[in-house]
């Protein structure tokens, strides 16, 4: 679904973010990619996203060459990624509801399918009763909840998170990767940026090294052991 073809990026000033990247993200695929710190795991995110482009090589994405789509391309593309942030980026003087509906007011839907849509994904990620709260009032592992439901909201075939549990706690940071896991069994590709080795070698799944900008490992996945299992995975 996701291939990476000799890609590169560099920024102005010289700096090498990425080198020679090659790599393919099966459709309905979890995996990780890990890294020191500066290895390159937000800029490859960023251009699955959109929010960059490669400076050599190719990004496809079903076989579309990403990196030369038009401006005009650029946002019908963007819907099909969900991205979650370590930061959450949720709007403090807004509502959850209104929030998680953002990406739908900016698509244009309907006013009372948006109302549903945004309860449903709420709903997924149990914050349903959170609706009418504003961010500050939560906590730290349920504004990342919110910025999932903003994730998921569009439907999108493709899930990027960047460090998803770097601020929350070991319970919430194994009940937040419980939520992916259960996200990429109803279909969702999913690709998850962390430092947390021992979290990510839990779950099991295929993980990606970088380091300085290379792609240096591709660790197959296995299927983990019964005690190493989350105990509310279904």
């Amino acid at each position: 679904m996701i291939r990476f073809e000799h890609v590169s990026k560099r920024y102005p000033g010289g700096n090498a973010a990425l080198s020679d990247i090659n790599f393919h993200l099966q459709r309905g695929e979890m995996a990780f990619l890990t890294g020191h710190s500066g290895a390159g795991k937000s800029t490859l995110l960023r251009l699955i996203g959109l929010l960059e482009r490669p400076s050599r090589g190719q990004v496809l994405f079903d076989d579309r060459n990403i990196g030369k789509l038009s401006r005009r391309a650029l946002p019908f593309q963007r819907r099909k990624v969900g991205m979650i942030f370590q930061d959450h980026r949720l709007l403090t003087t807004k509502t959850v509801m209104d929030n998680v509906a953002l990406p739908l007011v900016i698509s244009g839907v309907r006013y009372t399918d948006i109302r549903k849509r945004v309860r449903a994904a709420l709903d997924k990620v149990g914050l349903l009763d959170k609706e009418k709260s504003f961010p500050m009032a939560l906590s730290g592992g349920e504004q990342q909840r919110v910025g999932i439901a903003r994730a998921i909201v569009n439907k999108p075939p493709v899930l990027l998170a960047d460090e998803p549990t770097g601020n929350l706690d070991p319970e919430l940071s194994r009940d937040l990767m419980n939520l992916f896991l259960q996200l990429n069994e109803l279909g969702a590709t999913v690709l998850i940026a962390s430092h947390d080795l021992a979290l990510v070698r839990q779950v099991g799944k295929r993980v990606l090294v970088l380091k300085d900008g290379q792609l240096v490992d591709s660790v197959p996945a296995r299927v983990a052991h019964p005690e190493q299992m989350y105990e509310n995975r279904r």
